[in-house]
């Protein structure tokens, strides 16, 4: 997983949340409204006080029952008021909280696809996921209750302290004393319960990894019997997370019973000094009972302060865990012509596929580190087939990356018919080049669905035929044929169906250029020849570079160029380099006894 943010107590919590409000600013005044309505409803609250001082002083106080019977309905009718008044401001935010929680969601997504493919490769799933779920379910909690109660709760604290101020400001006073050290607890517990926070929110990204992986990989994990190994895994990773959460669990425990206890010992000074006034003479009961009543109803807004803190905490890491993803920029649609990495250079006369000083290394390589590719110059002609043939870690598959831009070239550029690719937009790029992996990636979607990824606009004569090719008659036997889900990753079909159906995905939209990645490398011999066959009419109609590592498959091609070391060491026909290049001809050897054997 990418480094976290270890100066997370640095940063503001406040600052974070404000990031938010592009999202909540079209629900604004549902939720205004809402906090509004709370603010009246637990206004409501300190009301009941003063009805209870008039009623001590006088229905009590002169034995009126009539005035007794009428305060204690108007306490009800304040009791009535104040429920619907809350039970209002939860129908308030509830659908455009949801509504919230949707656009992030979708947009998360949407931009998590056009994130580069290095991003991926460096982002555990797990850590994304729970991005996507946990962290943004936190964000709708926190804009639902804590961020009306901290306002409604900060309103209602400073209303009852002017009532109580009113009332007896001596009293006030004492209960006013608690006030900067509470404050000063409130701020040392921020701080210290952000760090655990975000230490587990990050643990359950780890945590969701690895039940991602060990679901996925369930067949290498019963094949090797390391159920074992896996489950010690994934209880260590479960103890790191349970310490994390009793940390968290004692922060909160510890604030909640500063915050509960200050108070309480306030209010019983209060208690104590107003007893006295009023065996003096100094206070009415009546006052006192208010003064009281109006203190305890502030107990749940003060003490519900350190929880409200808590959920606000947490909810600051889930958003900046948010925007870690949001601020990674997109793939760039095209790069502007001035700014191109070889915009001196001069377009050269022929079409085709060109490589021209092609050089590459990964973002996060070591600078000092020899590059993945180095100097590639390759033409293949409009028309041709050019199989790519190297040994392992040579750099072939990364070569065949750089044409649809899955990798941005370092150095050099690429060119389509002459026109460089980094100056095209990616839709109408990837419209031009069709791929297909060595790993065929299925989704949880039909066979057809599957296949009619490779063009949107194809018809289901193009699927036929794009299936002929690629020999998955299967298709006809499966339950439903064509309508048949292939469950999530295509697990339930066999190696060689799932290439199949990758491959009928890459040609399917007749694209005018194929880049094929050892399509074949799953396929038994029979079958293999029966593909080729139908393959080999396909790349008389586009200009492909075909990553070979068998004989048969080279054969396909009209020329062969080898790759050694991230250069390409000789380029010619089939026969020409058996004849010219003794590494050639050495892979070759080894792929012919290995499938000699094989037979």
């Amino acid at each position: 997983m990418p480094e976290t943010h270890a100066a997370t107590k640095d940063r503001s919590s406040v600052r974070s949340l404000l990031r938010l409000w592009p999202y909540v600013r079209p629900v604004r005044t549902r939720l205004a409204s809402a906090a509004f309505v709370a603010i009246v409803a637990s206004c409501l609250s300190l009301v009941i006080p003063l009805v209870l001082k008039w009623m001590v002083d006088g229905p009590v106080t002169d034995r009126d029952p009539g005035g007794v019977w009428l305060g204690a309905l108007f306490l009800l009718a304040l009791g009535i008021a104040e429920a619907l008044l809350f039970g209002l401001r939860r129908w308030l935010v509830a659908r455009p909280l949801a509504g919230v929680e949707a656009a992030m969601r979708a947009d998360l997504y949407r931009h998590l696809q056009r994130l580069p493919v290095a991003f991926h490769d460096r982002w555990p799933s797990g850590q994304l996921l729970s991005r996507g779920t946990t962290d943004l379910m936190l964000l709708r909690m926190f804009l639902a209750f804590p961020l009306t109660f901290l306002l409604v709760n900060t309103t209602t604290i400073l209303a009852g302290f002017v009532i109580l101020l009113i009332q007896d400001w001596s009293l006030g006073l004492v209960l006013l004393v608690p006030v900067l050290p509470l404050v000063i607890l409130c701020s040392l517990f921020e701080s210290r319960y952000s760090l655990v926070a975000r230490r587990a929110q990050d643990q359950v990204g780890d945590l969701t990894t690895v039940v991602e992986e060990g679901v996925l990989g369930i067949r290498i994990v019963k094949g090797f019997g390391r159920h074992r190994s896996q489950s010690l895994a994934f209880r260590a990773l479960a103890e790191r997370l349970r310490a994390t959460e009793l940390g968290k669990a004692r922060l909160l425990g510890g604030i909640w019973a500063l915050v509960m206890i200050i108070p309480e010992l306030a209010i019983g000074a209060a208690l104590v000094l107003g007893t006295i006034q009023v065996a003096d003479g100094a206070l009415s009961a009546g006052t006192l009972v208010a003064f009281l009543s109006t203190a305890l109803a502030l107990r749940w807004p003060v003490e519900s302060m350190g929880f409200l803190l808590a959920m606000s905490q947490e909810s600051a890491t889930a958003t900046e865990r948010f925007f870690e993803v949001m601020d990674v920029r997109e793939e760039a649609e095209a790069t502007d012509p001035a700014r191109a990495p070889s915009a001196g250079v001069p377009r050269p006369e022929t079409g085709g596929l060109r490589f021209e000083g092609v050089s590459f290394r990964y973002p996060d390589a070591d600078p000092a580190s020899a590059p993945v590719l180095a100097a590639v110059d390759l033409h293949v002609r409009p028309g041709e087939t050019m199989a790519l043939v190297g040994a392992t870690g040579s750099g072939k598959t990364t070569l065949t990356a750089l044409v649809p831009r899955l990798h941005e070239v370092t150095g050099g550029r690429i060119t389509l018919d002459g026109e460089d690719i980094t100056l095209m937009e990616r839709r109408r790029l990837r419209e031009l080049v069709s791929v297909a992996f060595e790993e065929p990636t299925l989704f949880s979607a039909s066979v057809g669905e599957n296949v009619l990824m490779g063009s949107a606009d194809a018809d289901e004569e193009a699927l036929l035929r794009a299936l002929e090719v690629a020999q998955a008659g299967f298709v006809q036997d499966l339950p439903q044929g064509l309508r048949t889900q292939v469950g999530e990753q295509g697990l339930s079909l066999s190696g060689g169906q799932r290439q199949r159906l990758a491959l009928a995905r890459a040609v399917v939209g007749r694209p005018r250029f194929l880049v094929l990645d050892d399509p074949l490398s799953a396929l038994d011999v029979h079958t293999e020849a029966l593909v080729e066959a139908a393959l080999r009419r396909v790349l008389q109609e586009t200009t492909a570079l075909v990553v070979a590592h068998r004989p048969s498959t080279v054969l396909l091609a009209d020329r062969v160029a080898l790759i050694s070391r991230g250069r390409i060491a000789a380029v010619g026909t089939h026969q020409e380099l058996l004849r010219g290049s003794e590494e050639y001809a050495w892979l070759m050897s080894g792929s012919t006894a290995v499938e000699e054997g094989v037979r």
